[in-house]
């Protein structure tokens, strides 16, 4: 048919409202990932631990029966600061290897199929889109780590009493806050590496391995200069250290909770950098 037999006219469909538009790309996303059995079935996995943590807590909670009948109980039988600890040490392990599941697959195949400028030809902004990729992760991570965490300190208190929320209120803080310090610093760093590497599989190993990585050379500096500042390039000792100063436990780690919060925003702020360089409309090939 001729072009000008043709009537265009502009869509005139509903709208994405401009605050939620960023989910556009989660929503899809998801479409994608659960195809994969393999994925869907770590995902399950994931909640396996939170639940034997909630026989665990009922076990604890009802130990006076026992005492009750003349029977010792050790007092290693307790929910304090060090079982949260352990509870986020261990799902933020599994947010840690589902991150480098999902991660690679978040840019790269935009970039290595020339898609950035399809996404923004349309009213769709830079930081939309990397929002909109990063929630992809953030939601995900969520639902594994601090929603199960703020789900069993409610059970605790529902156990236990006001009297165990009034001595312990802090640790829903540190669930909180620091899930969500481990989820967004996960979440930046695989989206950069991401976009840096345009082979899905080499980004995956290249998540998995700046922990790595980054622990040697923390080792060699602090060995070689004598000192603990070498501890700032190494994000899980960053992140123990977090955790650690928001559950009033001490870390060991010899980094000061200062010097951790430096070493996470210094993080954050290269994967940033490392976005704006390469999330562009454009593409100059040499």
């Amino acid at each position: 048919m001729a072009v000008y037999k043709r009537t265009y006219t502009t869509y005139s469909g509903p709208l994405t409202p401009p605050r939620t538009r960023f989910l556009v790309l989660p929503r899809y996303s998801y479409e994608r990932l659960f195809q994969s059995r393999f994925l869907t079935g770590f995902l399950v996995a994931c909640f396996f631990f939170p639940l034997g943590c909630v026989g665990y807590l009922y076990l604890v909670n009802n130990l006076s029966v026992f005492s009750s009948m003349g029977f010792p109980v050790p007092d290693v039988f307790k929910i304090d600061s060090s079982f949260f600890r352990v509870f986020m040490n261990f799902q933020g392990g599994l947010a840690y290897i589902l991150t480098a599941l999902i991660g690679p697959s978040l840019i790269a195949p935009d970039l290595a199929n020339n898609a950035l400028p399809t996404y923004f030809s349309r009213p769709f902004s830079r930081t939309e889109y990397v929002v909109g990729k990063v929630s992809v992760l953030f939601i995900l991570l969520s639902i594994i780590t601090w929603v199960p965490g703020v789900i069993l300190f409610f059970l605790q208190v529902s156990q236990a009493g006001s009297g165990w929320l009034s001595n312990n209120w802090f640790i829903l803080r540190a669930i909180i806050l620091g899930n969500l310090a481990w989820i967004l610093i996960l979440s930046l760093l695989s989206v950069a590496l991401s976009a840096w590497v345009k082979w899905k599989v080499v980004a995956g190993a290249l998540i998995l391995g700046v922990f790595g990585i980054g622990a040697g050379l923390a080792g060699i500096i602090n060995s070689i200069l004598s000192t603990d500042y070498g501890s700032m390039i190494d994000i899980s000792r960053i992140m123990y250290t977090i955790w650690s100063d928001q559950l009033n436990i001490e870390s060991q780690t010899g980094l000061e909770p200062f010097e951790a919060w430096t070493g996470f925003f210094a993080v954050c702020i290269v994967c940033l950098l490392m976005l704006e360089r390469k999330i562009r409309p454009k593409e100059i090939v040499r």
